[in-house]
């Protein structure tokens, strides 16, 4: 009687496919999130560099939106508001922290430009399936753009 049911069992297939599932699926839906979590940070780090790249022209021919309304000169605390709605427009929050800017800056051996540097962490939305250290990634970007002159 006892081999006969050992026989069985080890021919018996019902609960395989229900193993090899929880087997395999912890794996594919880590390398899943993390798929999906890298193209976020990727997003998240174009986002701010067009962001500065916008900002630092902005602050460069001044606009109305980043430049006093009677004198069209440059303005520090309407640069900061623009690039934050810049950044907000791509799903990115800024604080002013965040945010640094020189309208005098010295690029790439040159005088005569506005610089803009931003800085963010970058959180997880799946910490505990995709593992990111230290509580995100830094991630930051800068650009120049020449001044009006």
């Amino acid at each position: 009687m006892k081999l006969f049911v050992l026989g069985t069992l080890a021919r018996a297939q019902q609960g395989a496919i229900l193993v090899e599932f929880a087997l395999v699926a912890p794996l594919f839906l880590g390398m899943l999130f993390g798929i999906v979590e890298f193209g976020r940070a990727s997003w998240t780090l174009l986002a701010l560099q067009q962001t500065a790249t916008v900002g630092a022209r902005c602050m460069a021919l001044p606009q109305s939106a980043c430049a006093s309304d009677v004198t069209y000169a440059y303005n520090a605390t309407k640069t900061v508001t623009y690039i934050k709605q810049v950044a907000n427009q791509w799903g990115v929050s800024l604080s002013s922290a965040d945010i640094e800017q020189n309208n005098a800056a010295n690029c790439g051996g040159k005088s005569g430009f506005s610089e803009v540097s931003l800085a963010t962490t970058f959180q997880s939305v799946v910490p505990r399936l995709v593992n990111i250290s230290g509580g995100g990634i830094p991630l930051s970007a800068s650009a120049c753009f020449p001044n009006n002159s």
